[in-house]
Protein backbone atom coordinates (compact mmCIF):
# COMPACT_ATOMS: atom_id res chain seq x y z
CA UNK A 1 0.00 0.00 0.00
CA UNK A 2 2.85 2.32 1.23
CA UNK A 3 4.40 1.51 -2.14
CA UNK A 4 1.23 2.22 -4.50
CA UNK A 5 0.82 5.54 -2.71
CA UNK A 6 4.38 6.97 -3.27
CA UNK A 7 3.77 5.82 -6.61
CA UNK A 8 0.82 7.90 -7.34
CA UNK A 9 2.12 10.43 -5.45
CA UNK A 10 5.37 10.69 -7.79
CA UNK A 11 3.04 10.56 -11.09
CA UNK A 12 1.08 13.22 -9.62
CA UNK A 13 4.04 15.09 -9.65
CA UNK A 14 5.14 14.45 -12.75
CA UNK A 15 1.69 15.00 -14.19
CA UNK A 16 1.54 18.49 -12.39
CA UNK A 17 4.99 18.98 -13.89
CA UNK A 18 4.03 18.57 -17.43
CA UNK A 19 1.20 20.10 -16.63
CA UNK A 20 3.14 23.47 -16.32
CA UNK A 21 4.99 23.11 -18.95
CA UNK A 22 2.15 23.07 -21.37
CA UNK A 23 0.61 25.95 -19.22
CA UNK A 24 3.74 27.71 -20.19
CA UNK A 25 3.75 27.17 -23.56
CA UNK A 26 -0.01 27.50 -24.43
CA UNK A 27 -1.28 30.62 -21.93
CA UNK A 28 0.48 33.08 -24.85
CA UNK A 29 -1.86 31.20 -27.68
CA UNK A 30 -4.68 31.49 -25.01
CA UNK A 31 -4.57 34.92 -24.91
CA UNK A 32 -3.73 35.57 -28.79
CA UNK A 33 -6.29 33.39 -30.14
CA UNK A 34 -9.23 33.99 -27.41
CA UNK A 35 -8.72 37.50 -27.15
CA UNK A 36 -6.76 38.88 -29.99
CA UNK A 37 -8.87 36.25 -32.00
CA UNK A 38 -5.43 35.53 -33.90
CA UNK A 39 -5.26 31.70 -35.26
CA UNK A 40 -1.37 31.34 -34.26
CA UNK A 41 -0.63 28.23 -35.33
CA UNK A 42 3.28 28.59 -35.32
CA UNK A 43 2.91 30.07 -31.62
CA UNK A 44 4.70 26.14 -30.40
CA UNK A 45 7.54 27.18 -32.51
CA UNK A 46 8.34 30.52 -30.41
CA UNK A 47 8.57 28.19 -27.63
CA UNK A 48 11.00 25.89 -29.93
CA UNK A 49 13.20 28.29 -30.71
CA UNK A 50 13.61 29.90 -27.38
CA UNK A 51 14.69 25.95 -26.29
CA UNK A 52 17.05 25.74 -29.10
CA UNK A 53 18.78 29.76 -28.42
CA UNK A 54 19.14 28.19 -24.84
CA UNK A 55 21.07 25.28 -26.02
CA UNK A 56 23.40 26.94 -27.93
CA UNK A 57 23.67 29.72 -25.37
CA UNK A 58 24.27 27.08 -22.65
CA UNK A 59 26.44 23.62 -24.93
CA UNK A 60 28.15 26.11 -27.23
CA UNK A 61 28.76 28.86 -26.17
CA UNK A 62 29.45 27.72 -22.14
CA UNK A 63 26.87 30.02 -20.74
CA UNK A 64 25.30 29.69 -17.77
CA UNK A 65 21.46 28.10 -17.33
CA UNK A 66 19.71 30.94 -16.12
CA UNK A 67 21.09 33.93 -18.16
CA UNK A 68 20.53 31.40 -21.24
CA UNK A 69 17.19 31.36 -20.10
CA UNK A 70 16.68 34.81 -20.15
CA UNK A 71 18.60 35.66 -23.04
CA UNK A 72 16.22 33.00 -24.91
CA UNK A 73 13.50 35.08 -23.31
CA UNK A 74 14.05 38.38 -24.70
CA UNK A 75 14.94 36.96 -27.92
CA UNK A 76 12.10 35.33 -28.91
CA UNK A 77 10.33 38.16 -27.02
CA UNK A 78 12.04 41.00 -29.55
CA UNK A 79 11.48 37.78 -32.55
CA UNK A 80 7.77 38.06 -31.62
CA UNK A 81 7.82 42.00 -31.94
CA UNK A 82 9.02 42.20 -35.09
CA UNK A 83 7.03 39.74 -36.79
CA UNK A 84 3.70 40.67 -35.09
CA UNK A 85 4.62 44.49 -36.26
CA UNK A 86 4.93 42.77 -39.95
CA UNK A 87 3.72 39.48 -41.05
CA UNK A 88 1.33 39.41 -38.41
CA UNK A 89 0.41 42.63 -38.71
CA UNK A 90 -1.07 41.12 -42.34
CA UNK A 91 -2.69 37.98 -40.77
CA UNK A 92 -4.82 39.79 -38.81
CA UNK A 93 -6.75 41.54 -41.86
CA UNK A 94 -7.06 38.25 -43.46
CA UNK A 95 -9.78 35.11 -42.53
CA UNK A 96 -9.21 32.54 -40.13
CA UNK A 97 -8.64 29.99 -43.31
CA UNK A 98 -5.37 32.65 -44.41
CA UNK A 99 -4.65 32.83 -40.72
CA UNK A 100 -4.38 29.05 -40.32
CA UNK A 101 -2.07 28.82 -43.59
CA UNK A 102 0.04 31.48 -43.25
CA UNK A 103 0.86 30.89 -39.62
CA UNK A 104 1.25 27.24 -40.58
CA UNK A 105 3.76 28.05 -42.71
CA UNK A 106 5.61 29.79 -40.93
CA UNK A 107 6.05 27.09 -37.95
CA UNK A 108 7.01 24.99 -41.43
CA UNK A 109 9.91 27.83 -42.13
CA UNK A 110 11.19 27.48 -38.49
CA UNK A 111 11.00 23.73 -38.49
CA UNK A 112 13.34 23.84 -41.47
CA UNK A 113 15.37 26.51 -40.33
CA UNK A 114 16.32 24.57 -36.80
CA UNK A 115 16.67 22.03 -38.86
CA UNK A 116 19.29 23.11 -41.08
CA UNK A 117 20.98 25.34 -38.15
CA UNK A 118 21.20 22.12 -35.18
CA UNK A 119 20.15 19.60 -37.21
CA UNK A 120 17.55 16.58 -36.85
CA UNK A 121 18.96 15.07 -33.37
CA UNK A 122 17.01 15.28 -30.53
CA UNK A 123 18.71 17.84 -28.07
CA UNK A 124 18.59 18.78 -23.97
CA UNK A 125 19.77 21.59 -21.92
CA UNK A 126 22.36 21.03 -18.94
CA UNK A 127 20.66 22.25 -15.72
CA UNK A 128 22.55 23.24 -13.17
CA UNK A 129 23.26 21.13 -10.09
CA UNK A 130 21.82 23.20 -7.91
CA UNK A 131 18.39 21.78 -9.72
CA UNK A 132 19.72 18.00 -10.30
CA UNK A 133 18.92 15.80 -7.61
CA UNK A 134 15.88 15.34 -5.42
CA UNK A 135 14.49 14.97 -2.24
CA UNK A 136 13.76 12.39 -0.28
CA UNK A 137 10.35 12.49 1.63
CA UNK A 138 8.71 9.58 3.40
CA UNK A 139 6.46 8.69 1.04
CA UNK A 140 8.00 9.80 -2.30
CA UNK A 141 11.05 10.92 -3.76
CA UNK A 142 10.36 14.51 -5.51
CA UNK A 143 12.66 15.68 -8.18
CA UNK A 144 14.43 19.53 -7.56
CA UNK A 145 14.01 20.49 -10.99
CA UNK A 146 10.48 19.39 -11.58
CA UNK A 147 9.26 21.56 -7.96
CA UNK A 148 11.39 24.22 -10.38
CA UNK A 149 8.64 23.98 -12.71
CA UNK A 150 5.68 23.72 -10.57
CA UNK A 151 7.20 27.03 -8.89
CA UNK A 152 7.80 28.75 -11.81
CA UNK A 153 3.95 27.80 -13.48
CA UNK A 154 2.56 29.10 -10.14
CA UNK A 155 4.38 32.51 -10.46
CA UNK A 156 3.45 32.88 -13.78
CA UNK A 157 0.26 31.94 -13.62
CA UNK A 158 -0.06 34.63 -10.37
CA UNK A 159 1.83 37.27 -12.13
CA UNK A 160 -0.30 37.18 -15.33
CA UNK A 161 -3.82 37.31 -13.55
CA UNK A 162 -2.46 40.15 -11.29
CA UNK A 163 -0.70 41.97 -14.29
CA UNK A 164 -4.17 41.43 -16.60
CA UNK A 165 -6.52 42.24 -13.72
CA UNK A 166 -5.23 45.03 -12.22
CA UNK A 167 -2.70 47.00 -14.31
CA UNK A 168 -3.10 49.82 -16.80
CA UNK A 169 -2.10 47.19 -19.15
CA UNK A 170 -4.11 44.79 -18.51
CA UNK A 171 -7.05 46.92 -18.82
CA UNK A 172 -5.81 48.77 -22.01
CA UNK A 173 -5.91 45.53 -23.59
CA UNK A 174 -9.07 44.27 -22.41
CA UNK A 175 -10.41 47.48 -23.67
CA UNK A 176 -8.84 47.41 -26.90
CA UNK A 177 -10.11 43.79 -27.44
CA UNK A 178 -14.17 44.25 -26.88
CA UNK A 179 -14.41 48.04 -28.39
CA UNK A 180 -11.07 48.91 -30.25
CA UNK A 181 -13.18 52.14 -31.64
CA UNK A 182 -13.69 52.96 -28.05
CA UNK A 183 -10.27 52.37 -26.57
CA UNK A 184 -8.83 54.03 -29.64
CA UNK A 185 -10.91 56.92 -28.71
CA UNK A 186 -9.95 57.16 -24.84
CA UNK A 187 -6.35 57.21 -26.07
CA UNK A 188 -5.33 54.10 -26.13
CA UNK A 189 -2.93 53.02 -28.64
CA UNK A 190 -4.67 49.58 -29.75
CA UNK A 191 -1.51 48.23 -32.39
CA UNK A 192 0.68 48.91 -29.81
CA UNK A 193 -0.76 46.98 -27.15
CA UNK A 194 -1.50 44.08 -29.22
CA UNK A 195 2.31 44.20 -30.25
CA UNK A 196 3.60 43.89 -26.72
CA UNK A 197 0.53 41.35 -25.64
CA UNK A 198 1.90 39.06 -29.10
CA UNK A 199 5.21 39.77 -27.75
CA UNK A 200 5.51 38.87 -24.29
CA UNK A 201 3.12 35.33 -25.43
CA UNK A 202 6.23 34.48 -27.81
CA UNK A 203 8.32 35.33 -24.74
CA UNK A 204 6.32 33.03 -21.98
CA UNK A 205 6.14 29.82 -24.91
CA UNK A 206 10.15 30.68 -25.02
CA UNK A 207 10.35 30.17 -21.32
CA UNK A 208 8.03 27.07 -21.22
CA UNK A 209 10.29 25.83 -24.22
CA UNK A 210 13.47 26.14 -22.44
CA UNK A 211 12.48 24.97 -18.74
CA UNK A 212 10.14 22.27 -20.28
CA UNK A 213 13.34 20.46 -22.24
CA UNK A 214 14.25 17.79 -19.91
CA UNK A 215 10.39 17.12 -20.41
CA UNK A 216 9.66 17.55 -23.77
CA UNK A 217 12.98 17.39 -25.44
CA UNK A 218 14.46 19.35 -28.55
CA UNK A 219 14.14 18.08 -31.85
CA UNK A 220 13.24 20.29 -35.57
CA UNK A 221 9.59 19.06 -35.37
CA UNK A 222 8.65 20.35 -31.92
CA UNK A 223 6.76 23.02 -33.29
CA UNK A 224 4.29 20.99 -35.01
CA UNK A 225 4.77 17.75 -32.12
CA UNK A 226 3.49 19.68 -29.62
CA UNK A 227 0.66 21.72 -31.60
CA UNK A 228 -2.07 19.50 -30.43
CA UNK A 229 -1.71 19.50 -26.39
CA UNK A 230 -1.33 23.07 -26.72
CA UNK A 231 -4.94 23.17 -29.09
CA UNK A 232 -6.51 20.50 -26.44
CA UNK A 233 -5.68 22.57 -23.58
CA UNK A 234 -6.97 25.90 -24.70
CA UNK A 235 -10.20 24.09 -26.23
CA UNK A 236 -10.72 22.33 -23.01
CA UNK A 237 -10.07 25.42 -20.74
CA UNK A 238 -11.79 27.89 -23.00
CA UNK A 239 -10.49 30.41 -25.44
CA UNK A 240 -8.97 33.60 -23.48
CA UNK A 241 -9.25 32.09 -20.16
CA UNK A 242 -6.10 32.03 -18.14
CA UNK A 243 -7.56 29.78 -15.13
CA UNK A 244 -9.32 27.52 -17.72
CA UNK A 245 -5.61 27.34 -19.43
CA UNK A 246 -4.34 26.61 -15.85
CA UNK A 247 -6.78 24.03 -14.97
CA UNK A 248 -7.12 22.53 -18.29
CA UNK A 249 -2.94 21.80 -18.65
CA UNK A 250 -2.59 20.55 -14.72
CA UNK A 251 -5.36 17.90 -15.96
CA UNK A 252 -4.47 17.14 -19.25
CA UNK A 253 -1.26 16.86 -17.91
CA UNK A 254 -1.56 14.49 -14.91
CA UNK A 255 -4.48 12.49 -17.08
CA UNK A 256 -2.20 11.80 -19.70
CA UNK A 257 0.70 10.98 -17.02
CA UNK A 258 -1.53 8.48 -15.19
CA UNK A 259 -2.51 6.80 -18.28
CA UNK A 260 0.76 6.67 -19.75
CA UNK A 261 2.07 4.58 -16.85
CA UNK A 262 -1.30 2.75 -15.76
CA UNK A 263 -2.31 1.65 -19.62
CA UNK A 264 0.67 1.95 -21.25
CA UNK A 265 -1.20 -0.16 -24.77
CA UNK A 266 -3.66 3.04 -25.24
CA UNK A 267 -0.48 5.04 -25.28
CA UNK A 268 -1.95 8.66 -26.25
CA UNK A 269 -5.67 7.44 -26.39
CA UNK A 270 -6.63 7.99 -22.76
CA UNK A 271 -5.85 12.00 -23.09
CA UNK A 272 -7.67 12.37 -26.33
CA UNK A 273 -10.70 10.20 -25.30
CA UNK A 274 -10.52 12.74 -22.13
CA UNK A 275 -10.95 15.94 -24.07
CA UNK A 276 -13.61 14.56 -26.41
CA UNK A 277 -15.49 13.47 -23.46
CA UNK A 278 -14.84 17.30 -22.32
CA UNK A 279 -15.68 18.60 -25.31
CA UNK A 280 -19.14 16.89 -26.04
CA UNK A 281 -20.21 17.54 -22.68
CA UNK A 282 -19.04 21.45 -22.90
CA UNK A 283 -18.08 22.84 -26.48
CA UNK A 284 -17.34 26.25 -25.44
CA UNK A 285 -14.67 24.84 -22.77
CA UNK A 286 -14.37 24.17 -19.12
CA UNK A 287 -13.94 27.99 -18.71
CA UNK A 288 -15.24 30.89 -20.48
CA UNK A 289 -13.72 34.45 -20.77
CA UNK A 290 -16.24 36.78 -19.59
Amino acid sequence: MLKLLATNLSLLIDGISYGMVLFLISVGLTVTLGVMRVANLAHCGFAMVGGYVAFALTAQAGMGFIPALVIAILAVTALGLVLELTLYRWVYSTSQLGQILMTIGLAFVMVASVNLAFGSSTQAINVPSWLQGTWEGAAVTLSRYRAFIIAVGVAVGAVLWLGLEFTVFGAQLRAAVDNPRMARSIGINVPRVFAWTFALGCGLAALGGVIGTPILPLDPYYALRLLVPVLMVIAVGGLGSLTGSLGAALALGIIDTFGRYYVPAAGAFVIYLTVVIVLLLRPQGLFVRS
